[in-house]
């Protein structure tokens, strides 16, 4: 991305928004180019809203959206976002975006997505050698999938003319992080105080809360083993390798384990290994001996029995019930309320 290449022209912003797309992520891109239009004193930023068929898009949360144009009119952009949210896994492939997408590429232009987007342009080989980022709950997922892609736990990731970030209040981090590099870190700033956003941060922030925070527990052996179970899904410790990793005997780390989580180290640990393999099973079409192996298991059937015993379902019925569910219609999710995006 070249610094002030367009301070004179201005830029254009093409965003693609995608079936059950975050709108949370949606505005939190759109409402910092308003805010620094507005202190700018002009239209420096404009965008135009594009759906597939240039039809309304339904949000994850149930409104309807009414875009300006379909893909087939989008012939050029500075920046083109893809906008996406939940289930972007099972999201058709349009090969009219595709070829958009790569012409854009070729021509210089800057693309990129937020939220889970950069599953999609995954799938359009779109990553190939670049450096990206998806929202926490897809980045196993997307790792298992596309292994050549490099997909990092950052906020947001900049590679050369590709830009994705990870949704949420990552959208906004991100835009502020553009404006900076266009107009300097004071309007920035500016915009950021104007939003009320105290912390601006940088795209190498986490993603999530630290281990502490989302367990409660300031136990610093305890949090030791759990990171190193998490790095170690595919390839288990033992219960005496993770103590010895942790300093501890295994009674010590049994005892521990039992007094803030009322189970042994090994329970603990098979049902975080058994909750990414529902995640893998749910996200990705991988065959369930592969997301078995990926969790550690050595055959399916040792892999299916464990996993009935903690959801009550096969892997392969998990698969089938979760693809059911996602094929109903979201007519009755919320209450659609139709809003008109122009650029002004």
């Amino acid at each position: 991305m070249s610094g002030r290449a367009h301070e004179e022209t201005g830029q254009s912003i093409a965003f693609v928004l995608m079936d059950r797309f975050s709108m949370n992520a949606f505005a939190s891109v759109i409402e910092p180019l308003r805010l620094a239009n507005r202190l700018l004193g002009r239209e420096f930023y404009t965008w135009t809203t594009y759906s597939l068929d240039g039809n309304s898009v339904i949000a994850s949360n149930g409104c309807d959206v009414l875009v300006n144009k379909s893909i087939r009119e989008l012939i050029d952009a500075d920046i083109t976002l893809l906008c996406t949210g939940i289930d972007v896994e099972r999201l058709p492939l349009n090969s009219d975006l595709g070829n958009k997408l790569r012409r854009l590429n070729a021509m210089g232009r800057t693309f990129g997505a937020i939220c889970t987007g950069a599953y999609l342009l995954a799938r359009y080989n779109l990553l190939d050698g670049r450096r990206c980022t998806i929202h926490w709950e897809n980045l196993r997922s997307l790792r298992e999938e596309y292994p050549d892609v490099e997909v990092t736990s950052d906020i947001f990731a900049i590679d050369r003319n590709c830009i994705t970030c990870a949704g949420g209040m990552a959208s906004l981090d991100m835009m502020l992080r553009l404006i900076a590099i266009q107009h300097g870190a004071y309007l920035a700033h500016e915009v950021a105080e104007v939003a009320l956003y105290q912390n601006m941060r940088s795209g190498e922030s986490a993603q999530r809360h630290d281990i502490e925070a989302r367990t409660g527990i300031s136990n610093a052996k305890i949090l030791d083993a759990i990171r190193i179970m998490d790095l170690h899904i595919e390839d288990p410790l033992s219960c005496q390798q993770l103590a010895m990793t942790v300093n501890l005997s295994p009674r010590q780390l049994e005892r521990l384990f039992r007094r803030h989580f009322n189970c042994t180290p090994g329970q603990y640990y098979l049902r975080l290994r058994l909750e990414t393999a529902r995640d893998l099973l749910r996200r990705t079409s991988r065959p369930v001996l592969d997301v078995a192996l990926a969790c550690g298991f050595a055959s399916t059937s040792h892999f299916t029995k464990c996993y009935r015993e903690r959801f009550l379902c096969t892997p392969t019925e998990e698969r089938q019930s979760y693809q059911w569910a996602n094929t109903r219609t979201t007519s009755g999710v919320g209450t659609a309320t139709p809003m008109r995006l122009v650029a002004k």
